[in-house]
């Protein structure tokens, strides 16, 4: 059952009718089976100050676009309501002329376009009003019996509303039901959601959760487990099973589902999508159509279930149905597209939202991790909604039309709007090695700050989730992600690469960068000394680079690898035979690699830094010191001593490096390959030649 997230102690510190709109509006969306995410609104009515000074009644209504679990005061909009009262007594009026017409209804004009369902709201004659998409009244408005059941509920105490898309006429159909209906508590507004009110904010909010749960244990008083979705057809594969398999097929999906523009994936294996898609009926139930339109936009009308019988030797079969499926997805996406499409309107990518595969779960596409997120947290809300249908009859849905209608709507499509633009490494998965140091750190912020999703692998794993933590807090949940990863042990790489698949589809941007430097004359040289050099910034570079060579080809949509190389890559550093000879090979491995990746769109360019002093492990360590004895100095005149060999006079820090990485990953050198770039400050002996 739902509960009640009021709290008195709370929501007594909200004197004002907005500071309370506020709080009722957080604790409903807060929780998903009462409201979907970025779905319902509500509102309040009061008398406020206008900028004359008079008393004008205002209603504060959830503004287009935001999601009442995040929303502050600043996403309502404050309307007049001697300005709207009389568009009750109109016939018709078109979405156009009522988004126009609310606009001058606004007490401020920095507030947000008002909701498409302002006017719901603004003819209930009621001080609060609550629209949400609760799973049990949803249940029961998506089944064919809904309205006769409602009255074994309810009695007489709602309205039932048949579908009609939000705007003018539904909000007059559900102001004149209500109105004659004096018994009324709520409205059902069939195959949409549940409007219910309150004198104040709490008893609204009270009376939606009464008559959620009212509902809620009708429906579950009916369920009979064992025939859940026609019965347990396939079981779900042990957890370190699936994950196994998924991160194996996810390149493979991201390729099939990416054309124009990349797309970012994420795995959901949560129970309740596991007992969806081994249910017998889940095929069909799945294309029966969208639980609410508000899913739409999303999930779009229906998702790809693929017709997969468990098994985790057939890794391979999957791939092939998985690319099979996802190519008639977006044959048949077309066609319903030129079926339905109106005058002016440009087609979605055609892939699928939500691909559901037996015994492994779900897998969500977006333009990012956050949005494949929503496609997921709203297919959740379907299954519950197709569960309680079934439980109470048969799931029903909009018509295809409509469906096309409500998900090309150019009411809905303003929310989509209200996005930031897409920058350069938006839809891009960048794998940093080395990210919790000072050239890792920098790049992976330097790259995020563009739209990337970062991978920080790193063998501190603690540094590398204080800069994953970091970069969450201001660019938001799982743009940044920590592994622990060892360069020299293949088990550790290929197991960093299967997260990344894991949690983002794969990869499209690799920053070779993990490294160490030792120093000491030739002949004191040891094997030890040697061999370290050559594991970590030889066998290192190639372990990983081979990985994500494959994840790139798997996908099949091209990538960049860019190499941290050194100066001594192409000079021979005094003292360092090892570490140059290691750097040398990493600049040739570059260009072998460029050179066979050519043909799949895989570039790959290096960089020779010199000396970055700034947050550097290796210069914290002993070489600072090795380098300084072999130059005659004292360790603290380093960065003097850098700077001034210098043709430029300047020292070298993380950000120009991760300048350079962003140059080399970006569409900026989409001709360029096989590449070496100096960011040295200009040191003569160092020239490429």
């Amino acid at each position: 059952m739902v509960q009640s997230l009021w709290e008195a102690s709370k929501a007594s510190a909200f004197t004002d009718t907005l500071d309370q709109l506020v709080y009722r509006s957080n604790i409903i969306g807060a929780d998903r089976r009462v409201c979907n995410i970025f779905g319902g609104n509500t509102s309040a009515k009061t008398v406020v100050k206008d900028f004359r000074g008079r008393d004008v009644e205002v209603m504060y209504v959830k503004g287009s676009g935001s999601d009442l679990a995040s929303m502050k005061a600043g996403n309502f909009t404050g309307l007049r309501m001697e300005d709207i009262r009389p568009l009750f007594e109109r016939e018709a009026m078109t979405d156009e002329e009522m988004v126009a017409y609310l606009g001058h209804c606004m007490i401020d004009s920095k507030h947000p376009r008002a909701s498409i369902e302002t006017l719901l709201h603004a003819f209930l004659p009621f001080k609060h009003v609550d629209h949400t998409h609760p799973d049990a009244i949803i249940s029961l408005c998506c089944a064919d019996n809904g309205k006769a059941l409602a009255k074994e509920i309810f009695g007489d105490r709602f309205v039932w509303v048949p579908y009609v898309r939000p705007g003018f006429t539904l909000s007059k159909m559900i102001a004149e039901g209500v109105l004659g209906s004096p018994k009324a508590e709520l409205v059902l507004m069939e195959k949409h959601g549940l409007v219910t009110w309150g004198e104040t904010s709490e008893a609204c909010y009270a009376q939606t959760i009464k008559i959620i749960n009212e509902a809620e244990a009708f429906i579950e008083a009916r369920v009979n487990e064992a025939k859940l979705f026609g019965g347990a057809k396939h079981a779900a594969l042990p957890a370190d099973v699936r994950r196994g398999i998924v991160s194996q097929v996810m390149p493979t999906v991201r390729g099939a589902v990416s054309d124009a523009k990349k797309m970012i994936l994420s795995f959901d294996d949560q129970d309740d999508v596991l007992a969806f898609v081994g249910g017998a009926d889940a095929p069909k139930l799945s294309q029966v159509g969208a639980a609410c339109p508000d899913h739409l936009v999303h999930t779009k009308v229906v998702p790809l279930f693929i017709d997969w019988t468990p098994n985790a030797d057939d890794v391979e079969g999957l791939k092939a149905k998985l690319k099979e499926g996802i190519a008639a997805y977006k044959e048949q996406y077309k066609a319903y597209f030129e079926r339905n499409k109106n005058e002016g309107d440009v087609m979605f990518e055609a892939a699928p939202r939500v691909i559901l595969i037996p015994g492994l779960g779900m897998i969500n596409t977006g333009k990012s991790w956050a949005l494949s997120q929503v496609s997921g947290a709203l297919y959740h809300r379907a299954i519950a909604v197709m569960r309680g249908a079934t439980a109470l009859g048969q799931f029903v849905s909009l018509s295809e039309n409509e469906s096309y209608n409500v998900e090309y709507w150019p009411l809905e499509l303003y929310k989509l709007s209200l996005a930031p633009p897409e920058a350069e490494f938006s839809r891009k998965v960048a794998f940093i090695t080395g990210g919790a140091g000072g050239i890792g750190s920098e790049t992976a912020r330097r790259l995020v700050s563009e739209g990337a999703h970062v991978v920080l692998a790193d063998l501190n794993l603690e540094g590398a989730l204080k800069v994953a933590d970091e970069i969450n807090g201001k660019y938001g949940a799982n743009r940044a992600l920590a592994v622990k990863m060892d360069v020299t042990n293949e088990e550790a790489v290929i197991a960093a690469f299967a997260e990344t698949a894991l949690n983002y589809g794969g990869v499209d941007i690799l920053v070779n960068n993990a490294g160490l430097a030792t120093s000491s004359p030739f002949e004191e040289t040891s094997l030890k000394e040697w061999n370290l050099n050559m594991n970590v910034l030889g066998t290192g570079y190639f372990l990983v680079a081979r990985e994500a060579f494959k994840s790139m080809k798997e996908q099949a949509i091209g990538g960049n690898m860019v190499f941290i190389g050194s100066k001594n890559s192409v000079y021979a550093g005094k003292n360092a035979t090892a570490y140059s000879a290691a750097k040398a090979l990493e600049a040739h491995l570059a260009r072998c690699i460029a050179a066979e990746g050519g043909s799949l769109g895989i570039r790959v360019n290096t960089i020779l830094p010199d000396a970055i002093l700034q947050g550097s492990a290796i210069w914290n360590s002993n070489w600072r010191n090795e380098r300084a004895a072999a130059y005659g100095i004292e360790p603290d005149q380093l960065e003097e001593y850098y700077r001034k060999r210098t043709t430029l006079l300047v020292n070298i820090y993380p950000k120009d490096i991760a300048e350079g990485v962003a140059f080399f990953a970006s569409s900026k050198s989409d001709k360029t390959t096989g590449c070496m770039l100096t960011i040295d400050g200009g040191v003569p002996a160092a020239f490429t030649r």
